[in-house]
């Protein structure tokens, strides 16, 4: 049997994990780019606080996805010191990554030969796709091999529960995920949305309910319902500056499901969080269904 060849986890930047976790990971994300007021910066290029306050007093942003040549520099320079790639990417319901990833891919097997490229669609956002790229990582690290991985995320992504809210409509209504109607209206009656990625990696609006407080109890609810038969020895949960919330978010999920949990706290990223804006709280777990 000949040795199994070695192999790298590639990933992007939307995954919203903190630094010092991905540095402990050990794995490259490709970066994203936004811009703010005219001026561009690669995700996660200014500090979250700086970036949610400017939103705040009326910014305007705009994002850009991974292109094709950006993933295939990045791919190459794995393929050039002998490592295959397993490549975990953006949601294809929210984003062009996974398309990028795969051109890639396809440019460099003829280059490459025998190289081993898998390119896998998350479906996941945010730290959603962070938390399946962590346990991917714990899983690598384990010894599990290239194809046997790549099976278990395919198997199990769609399990990888996403919910969360937002505290003010407008940055949904203009990215057009709700209608400036709605928008509006919600703003006025005190209206939270409750979302999800739903199985097509898209994001999807559940529920709505009048009041922060009520919107963050709601994701509690939620995950109850759809956390049965699972192990979540580690979760995750992102914010767009609204450190608060999050606490407490992570004090009911502790509460829940044991006070010996991992939980991951992160801000929402700066390309993520240009869609969803500032006092986005996000609640990602493994469950039954999403």
């Amino acid at each position: 049997m000949s040795e199994q060849r070695k192999y790298v986890l590639i990933s992007d930047s939307t995954c919203d994990l903190p630094s010092e976790i991905v540095s402990q990971m050990g794995i490259k994300l490709m970066k994203f780019t936004f811009e703010i007021d005219g001026k561009t910066y690669p995700d996660g290029g200014m500090e979250f606080h700086d970036f949610y306050d400017m939103m705040r007093h009326g910014s305007s942003t705009k994002t850009s996805q991974i292109s094709p040549s950006q993933a295939e520099i990045t791919f190459e320079e794995a393929l050039k010191r002998g490592f295959d790639i397993l490549c975990l990417s953006f949601s294809s319901g929210l984003s062009g990554t996974y398309n990028s990833a795969c051109i890639a891919r396809d440019n460099l097997m003829e280059k490459y030969p025998k190289a081993k490229i898998i390119c896998i669609d998350s479906l996941c956002a945010s730290t959603g796709e962070g938390l399946l790229l962590y346990k991917a990582w714990e899983k690598k690290r384990a010894g599990m091999g290239i194809d046997e991985l790549a099976r278990w995320i395919e198997e199990n992504k769609l399990h990888l529960c996403h919910l969360f809210t937002v505290d003010d409509l407008k940055y949904l209504q203009r990215g057009g995920r709700i209608s400036k109607a709605t928008a509006v209206a919600g703003s006025i009656l005190g209206i939270r949305p409750i979302l999800h990625v739903d199985d097509e990696g898209r994001l999807v609006s559940i529920g709505k309910v009048r009041g922060r407080k009520q919107s963050l109890n709601k994701l509690i609810e939620l995950m109850e319902e759809r956390v049965s038969g699972y192990d979540n020895p580690v979760i995750g949960i992102c914010h767009g500056d609204c450190w608060g919330d999050a606490d407490y978010v992570a004090d009911m999920a502790r509460k829940k499901l044991g006070q010996n949990i991992k939980i991951i706290v992160s801000y929402t990223g700066t390309v993520i969080g240009a869609h969803s804006g500032p006092g986005t709280l996000a609640f990602f777990f493994m469950g039954d269904k999403r």
